[in-house]
């Protein structure tokens, strides 16, 4: 990854910075105002932190954004595979709609320039999408609940409808989250992935000294890419484990579920390509 700004609070994927009307974050722990398990630069409202802290969190993050932003679209997730679409129906809405409307919704697609539609994680799989032909955008949250429900597969087969994008026209980043080596699992959701036909052999590993699987999110959703037709070449990953790196990102197996969350967004700056 590429950082975005001196201190390394954002990062970036080269992948995408090489399109001028496109601008992504992905944050980071540093350079915030949070203390705790939210340190420093938590922009979650949702996880516990200190509301003014937040507040100030993201002044810093709106400030590195360019002037064409019209608003941060930030849903509260719950492991879930609904995805909304923002357009007019929603940015006519009421600040108290727009906040009703996004409970509940796990992904985020539009062609609307302006909105910066965000994802936030801590361990689960952030995943980014432009569709460079028909200029749409999307970001997925992919723990492992939404990787075997195949939201990934679904949000491109919703852009497929409503934009008509094709696997050749995406460029996909998979962001910062917990790796195979660390992502330890019970029977139960090695089962889950199995019974969803999951190449098993592809997406986990048996640990004889532990008695547990551990499970691959990174190629479980990348090979949702691939099956869609996205080029192997067409897909960045960030190689980042958040679990072993909780000192620069947050984790939530680390740091408890009362913890700071990565913010990765996206958004056109312009209609153009």
């Amino acid at each position: 990854m590429i950082s975005l700004t001196e201190d390394k609070r954002m990062l970036g994927y080269e992948s995408l910075s090489s399109y001028s009307n496109i601008s992504h974050f992905v944050t980071t722990r540093r350079g915030g105002y949070s203390e705790g398990a939210y340190a420093s630069f938590n922009c979650s409202h949702y996880s516990g932190d200190e509301p003014e802290q937040v507040c100030l969190n993201r002044k810093l993050l709106l400030e590195a954004l360019p002037q064409s932003l019209v608003e941060l679209v930030v849903p509260v997730q719950t492991h879930g595979t609904e995805i909304l679409h923002i357009e007019d129906t929603f940015t006519g809405l009421s600040p108290e709609q727009k906040e009703k409307s996004l409970y509940g919704i796990d992904a985020l697609i539009t062609s609307e320039p302006g909105y910066c539609i965000c994802i936030s994680t801590a361990d689960c799989v952030p995943v980014l999408m432009y569709d460079r032909t028909h200029q749409a955008i999307a970001a997925v949250h992919a723990g492992w609940r939404g990787t075997v429900a195949h939201i990934l597969r679904g949000t491109l087969e919703k852009m497929h409808c409503i934009f008509g994008t094709e696997g050749k026209d995406v460029i996909a980043c998979i962001g910062p989250s917990i790796s195979l080596e660390s992502f330890e699992v019970g029977e139960e959701v090695y089962e889950a992935f199995k019974e969803q036909d999951f190449d098993m052999l592809r997406i986990s590993t048996w640990n004889g000294q532990t008695g547990k699987h551990h499970l691959d999110l990174w190629e479980a959703n990348r090979i949702q890419l691939l099956s869609f037709g996205v080029p192997d070449s067409q897909i960045e990953l960030s190689g980042i484990c958040t679990y072993t790196h909780c000192d620069e990102f947050f984790s939530a197996r680390r740091l408890g579920i009362r913890s700071g969350r990565i913010l990765s967004g996206i958004m056109l700056t312009s209609s153009g390509g």
